[in-house]
């Protein structure tokens, strides 16, 4: 099981420096090997797409790849020795995260899903840096040994879990200051819970005014930290227009909007994580609608949606469960709030009807507790089907 925590760490002034002075160099390394992608692609790209049977063919640069710029670090540190200040397997994720980024926009990812085209990094947008192998005596009490920057201190607010070891750690940058991430692994965790019951299972469907309605009628209401924050930011993004472009009561001023931004998506992903425990303690299964939100973001309800964060709780609440052992079903969504729950008769409804009045069987309930029945259904129907297509294997 792989899973991530995350500490913040109190450098010293000298360390805050070379963590700033790492982070600038990384960021002019990571725009150079994208320009000379870039390049690559704009010479041997050809607009006509027909020619003459005897025609004249340029001859072709060699591609840039991973390999070949990874190389090229070597001859970077002769020509610009400061750089041999930074940790070499930290300066080769730059090609790393170059390719992946270049491969995400032609290629598109795993799924075939295609990226837009990679933007260079301005000032301050380079936040983080890896270091892609990490010995466990280097994290010891509440200090960690960061190589080419020393002991650093760190808030260590809670243990790593027995068994876990330390894979690789990523240094980040942010508003209020400077993080830690260690990935940690542990393969002798169970795939499945011990006493998992597949009958104890939940539907819920999430939503703007009530966050989530369980088919058990359970219901939480939307916290809206976005909305409740919106005079507060919108006071400092004022202050950061009335400043001077390039002086350092901007920079000062763009740091507390920056701050206050950080303080409304923390609070949210808290509310996500505790959540998310509460229903993954209650029940063993549980059924969510398979939602495209990217879609549902460019609508007028954008910034409700935003502020809801669908995408970033279902995410936690997949991973929690897996590694607790436990099991989140997506479904499809469609005619989830127009079917009845309890005789399967489609009744059409606008957004603004709340009730689900159904004139077959005279049902009457709440239109999300219906759409949270029937995502528990399809869970339940879809749970079984997987029983049998595994009990078949065996």
């Amino acid at each position: 099981m792989r899973t991530s925590y995350q500490y913040k760490i109190k450098p010293t002034k000298l360390q805050r420096r070379t963590i700033d002075n790492t982070l600038e160099m990384l960021r002019y390394q990571y725009n150079y090997l994208l320009a000379q992608r870039f390049d690559w692609y704009e010479q041997n790209r050809c607009s006509i797409d027909r020619c003459p049977l005897v025609c004249y063919l340029p001859e072709l640069k060699e591609k840039p790849n991973y390999y070949n710029q990874k190389a090229s670090l070597t001859q970077l540190k002769k020509d610009k020795p400061w750089y041999k200040n930074i940790h070499s397997q930290v300066l080769q994720e730059v090609p790393k995260k170059v390719e992946i980024t270049f491969d995400r926009w032609l290629k598109g990812d795993c799924s075939g899903k295609k990226s837009g085209r990679p933007r260079f990094k301005s000032k301050g947008r380079y936040r983080t840096f890896t270091y892609p192998q990490f010995k466990q005596h280097q994290f010891a009490g509440d200090k960690i040994t960061l190589s080419k920057i020393g002991d650093v201190k760190v808030i260590f607010h809670r243990p790593i879990p027995v068994g876990f070891t330390i894979k690789t750690v990523s240094v980040t940058k942010k508003a209020d200051g400077y993080y830690v991430t260690l990935s940690l692994d542990d393969k002798s965790v169970p795939i499945v819970k011990p006493d998992f019951d597949s009958n104890n299972i939940v539907g819920i469907d999430v939503g703007l005014i009530d966050f989530y309605v369980a088919s058990d009628n359970t219901r939480i209401t939307a916290p809206k930290y976005l909305r409740k924050s919106e005079r507060q930011l919108r006071k400092a993004q004022k202050r950061v227009s009335r400043r001077k472009k390039g002086s350092k009561r901007r920079q000062k001023a763009i740091k507390k909007l920056g701050i206050k931004h950080k303080k409304v998506a923390d609070t949210r992903n808290d509310f996500h994580f505790k959540t998310a425990n509460q229903l993954l303690k209650k029940y063993d299964v549980i059924a969510v609608e398979k939602l495209n939100i990217k879609g549902l973001a460019r609508t007028r309800l954008a910034k409700s949606i935003h502020d809801a964060g669908w995408g970033q709780f279902i995410s936690i609440l997949t991973n929690k469960a897996e590694n607790a052992g436990l099991l989140v079903i997506p479904v499809k969504p469609h005619g989830t709030s127009q079917e009845c729950s309890n005789c399967g008769h489609k009744v059409k409804k606008t957004l603004s009807q709340r009730i689900h009045n159904c004139p077959v069987c005279h049902t009457s309930i709440c239109r999300d507790l219906n759409a949270a029945i029937n995502i528990r259904k399809r869970g339940a129907h879809a749970l079984s089907k997987k029983a049998q297509l595994m009990s078949g294997v065996a």
